[in-house]
């Protein structure tokens, strides 16, 4: 897949949004738990995850937070941004098969630090399932020679 060109932070704006879908699925969870290393059978074993309050496997938090670092590193601010801190809060599980709808929001841009803060959730359907605050290192544009 051919990488976009980073965004400057001089044409990022208040309000500006992306959005990104990501259907969960067993094999995306099971990738997910060997790279990881997190071998929860909540996330695994249907059997062992229906006696729970779950009553049936959910995905790792940790994936669905992952939709927006790809939002966030591929989309907006796009490539070259750098994570600097992310607050997550979950509302909901996300369960195998279900649709997940990651977006992002410039909230507040400081050209000074090249800092940029987005607000972000993910949702199933109509539901929230996560909600997160994100603050993000950007590129400047470099100055042209004749500047």
């Amino acid at each position: 897949m051919p990488v976009k060109p980073p965004i400057p932070i001089e044409e990022l704006f208040v309000g500006q949004t992306a959005e990104l879908t990501r259907t969960v699925d067993d094999a995306t969870v099971r990738a997910f738990a060997e790279v990881s290393g997190d071998h929860n059978p909540l996330h695994l074993d249907e059997a062992f995850a229906r006696r729970t309050p779950y009553r049936g496997r959910i995905a790792h938090g940790a994936l669905i937070a992952s939709y927006l670092s790809a939002l966030l590193g591929n989309e907006l601010p796009g490539p070259g941004a750098i994570f600097v801190s992310m607050d997550l809060a979950f509302q909901r599980p996300v369960r195998i098969g279900d649709t997940v709808v990651s977006r992002a929001e410039i909230t507040a841009i400081d050209l000074k630090t090249r800092m940029v803060e987005l607000s972000c959730s993910c949702h199933v359907g109509e539901i929230e399932v996560m909600a997160a605050r994100a603050s993000v290192m950007v590129r400047t544009r470099k100055p042209k020679a004749s500047d």
